[in-house]
Formats: structure tokens, C-alpha cells, sequence
């Protein structure tokens, strides 16, 4: 399989083609964040008595991400990269009718539960695309765009979801996510050639899927760097659990809450492209170490103010904060997975499905401890952003020492095999 941009079924423009990777994972912010203004109201006509269980909306969607790995990775290195994709938009439907339909609050859960079954197919299968065109330096080039990109979603989905709170209910918005993944699975039908050569399709069976699932944990790098990815998103986790009651309780900020929410996710988009723009000069590795840094580092100082100064900061400070916070997450993001897969191109499909859902299972622990330990301050979060940095940091730098490592052994395996 060629890593090279102009490899087989390369025909769409790089535009058109980082906006439909986009498009494709940007289902899984509209899930996320255009349901979060509906928060108390889906509480109330649900009749929740634990606000606090609420959050449950978020993590059954994530859950169900992590699950749904499992099965349309292996599906998309059988059959194709497409179908796979079709397979859980239908899945993706039936979830949305159900949480718009939902009378109780399980009902609402095991919806949000197919909802991200079927988006993880999107996932999974827009890493493997990009994986069948592109490596390394490029493929986290690539990625960056598409994150820059795909932030327009959250940017605006807090405010589509106000919107259609206010219009037609909170119900509707599950409507609005059903009309964007048919609109989605139809450009990927239309323009969206097939990256995934018959020749290099694999069977699915419990030897072969055994086999693979070996060969990727045998990469200690890619393993380290899954672990690091997964307490990054462990912190975005957290503070999308937590965002909708640290404004509301806090701040007191209930309806104006989506335009605060969208100015970090610009921060967001804005930190996607400048990694786009300057990894391949510095270097995955540095700016992984760079990010992780400017986060621990604002964040201990954050925390420190809210022990020692002020437990109720000014909202100019928090908002500062999280600007600086969330700056490094595009940084982090999109390098750890083109790190994680960079030896594992040719099973894309499956390495996609073991490292992310692996990311995913450890930042939902990671955000339900959070979450649950939230206490109306702003200490947990920025104890996450804090800690979870730090632990993402000695990772990374194990990985390193990981992936210098396996290139010796492979340099030395050559050389002995050339002598021979």
C-alpha cells in the first residue's frame, strides 16, 4: 500500500477532501456539544433526580464510540472503507430516533449508545482513509487541517442546539444530527473514491483478527502514545461532562453559555492550523512536548490560584485559562495518532480500532471520575488538565525512547541479514 498523497483512488482535491474527512468525524462533536444547552431541560422532562446523572448522555455516546471500534475496524479492512462507513450511519439513525423519542432517561442512554456505536465507524474509518494516504509528518499535517476544519461543528453546535431548544425543543435536535449524517453518508457515496485495494483487504476471522491484534500491542511506541492520547482525551472528557454545570453553577451563565463554549472551540480550530502549518518543521515529537508543557504548567499555576487566591476566579481568568488549556489539544491530538500508526499502514482499519478505542476507554474513566468528583469549583478540572498532562508527558517520552528502539533493532535485523 503506498503511503504516498497520490496513491490509488486519490482523486478528490486536497480541499474537498480534508472537508469530508471533517464531516465525517464531525458527527461525534454534533452528538457531543448540541445537546449540552439541553442539559437541565432533558434532566427535568426525564425526570432525573440526580442531576449529576445527566452526564450519563455524554458518556453513553463515548461508550458506545469505544464499542463500535471493535467492529467496523475489522469491517472496513474486510469489505472496504465505505461500507463500513454505511453500516454505521444506519446505526447512527436508529440511535438519533430513539433519544429523540426517548420517554426515560435508559431509553436516552441506550439511543446515545447506538449514536456512537454508529459514529465510531466515522471515526474509525476517516483515520484509516487518511492512514491508506498519507504517513507520518504529512498524515498529522492532514489531520490537523481536518480538525480545523471539523471545529466549525462544535464551534456552532451549542448555538444550533440553543437555537432548536428554543424553536422546536429539545427533541428536535436529535433530528438535526440524524438530516447531518445523511448528508454526510451521501457526499462520501458520491465523490469519495475507495482507499482500500482488494489486494490488501483482510479476512475476518479469529486467527487473522488475533494476529493483527499482536502486531500492533508489539509496538511499544505505538502503545505508549495510545496511552498518552487517551489522557489527553481524558481531559477534553472531563471538561465537556463538566462544562454545562461549571457556567451554570459558577458563573451563573445559562443561556449565553453556548457563545462562551464556541470561543474555546475557535481556540481550538486556530491551534489545529498552526500545527498543520508548522509540525512537519518541528517535529511530532516536540510539539507534543511543547503542548504538554504549556498545559501542565498553566494549569498548576491555575490551581494553585484557586487554592491559595480565590476559589471563584474572575470569569476573564477562567476563560484565559482554558484558552491556553485547550491551545495544546490540537497539538496533541492529531500528532499521537499519526505517531501511534505510523508502522501500522497496512492493517489501517484495525490499528484505528485498537487505538482508539483504547483512547477512548481510558479518558471515559479518566472523565466519569472526574465528573463524579466535580463539587461546584473549578478544582477538578484543573486538577485533570494538571495531572493527566503530566501523565501524557512521561508517556510520550517513553514512547520516544520506544520508537528509537524498535528503529535500532530494525536497522541491526537489516544489516545481519545483509552480512548473511
Amino acid at each position: 500500500m503506498s503511503d504516498s498523497p497520490k496513491a490509488a483512488g486519490a482523486s478528490l482535491g486536497t480541499v474537498e477532501f480534508v472537508a469530508l474527512m471533517a464531516t465525517l468525524t464531525s458527527l461525534m462533536a454534533l452528538s457531543t456539544d448540541a445537546v449540552l444547552p439541553a442539559f437541565t431541560i432533558i434532566g427535568k422532562d426525564l425526570n432525573v433526580e440526580n442531576p449529576n446523572n445527566v452526564q450519563f448522555i455524554i458518556f453513553a455516546l463515548f461508550l458506545g464510540l469505544s464499542l463500535g471500534q471493535f467492529i467496523f475496524g475489522p469491517v472496513s479492512d474486510r469489505f472496504g472503507r465505505k461500507p463500513a462507513v454505511y453500516a454505521g450511519s444506519v446505526v447512527f439513525a436508529v440511535g438519533a430516533v430513539l433519544a429523540a423519542t426517548a420517554t426515560s432517561l435508559p431509553m436516552m442512554i441506550f439511543g446515545r449508545l447506538l449514536q456512537g456505536i454508529g459514529a465510531s465507524a466515522h471515526r474509525t474509518v476517516v483515520m484509516a482513509i487518511v492512514r491508506d494516504k498519507y504517513s507520518g509528518a504529512e498524515m498529522a499535517r492532514i489531520l490537523s487541517f481536518v480538525t480545523a476544519v471539523f471545529i466549525v461543528v462544535p464551534t456552532l453546535a451549542p448555538l444550533i442546539g440553543q437555537g432548536v431548544l428554543f424553536a422546536a425543543g429539545w427533541r428536535a435536535i436529535f433530528v438535526i444530527m440524524l438530516l447531518m449524517a445523511c448528508v454526510a453518508c451521501t457526499w462520501l457515496a458520491l465523490r469519495q473514491p475507495e482507499t482500500l485495494k482488494p489486494e490488501n483487504r483482510r479476512t475476518i476471522t479469529p486467527r487473522v483478527l488475533w494476529a493483527g491484534v499482536l502486531e500492533v500491542t508489539s509496538h511499544k511506541a505505538t502503545m505508549y502514545y495510545t496511552a498518552a492520547a487517551g489522557f489527553v482525551f481524558g481531559t477534553m472528557l472531563t471538561y465537556l461532562s463538566t462544562a454545562q454545570p461549571i457556567f451554570a453553577d459558577i458563573f451563573d451563565i445559562h443561556e449565553t453559555f453556548p457563545l462562551y463554549f464556541s470561543g474555546i472551540a475557535v481556540v481550538f480550530g486556530m491551534a489545529s492550523i498552526v500545527n498543520g502549518r508548522i509540525v512537519r518543521r518541528i517535529g511530532m515529537q516536540n510539539m507534543c512536548r511543547a503542548a504538554l508543557s504549556i498545559q501542565i504548567v498553566s494549569s498548576l499555576a491555575f490551581a494553585l490560584y484557586l487554592l491559595f487566591v480565590a476559589t471563584t476566579p474572575p470569569l476573564w481568568l477562567f476563560m484565559t485559562y482554558l484558552s491556553f488549556a485547550f491551545f495544546c489539544q490540537p497539538m496533541l491530538n492529531g500528532n499521537l495518532n499519526a505517531m501511534s500508526m505510523e508502522p501500522l499502514g497496512h492493517l489501517a482499519g484495525l490499528a484505528a480500532t485498537l487505538i482508539g478505542a483504547s483512547t477512548t476507554f481510558i479518558a471515559l474513566i479518566l472523565s466519569v471520575l472526574m465528573g463524579r468528583a466535580y463539587d461546584q469549583t473549578l478544582l477538578p478540572l484543573s486538577f485533570a488538565f494538571c495531572v493527566f498532562g503530566g501523565m501524557a508527558l512521561v508517556l510520550v517520552m517513553m514512547g520516544a525512547r520506544a520508537q528509537k528502539a524498535e528503529k535500532v533493532a530494525f536497522s541491526d535485523g537489516l544489516a545481519g541479514e545483509a552480512s548473511a
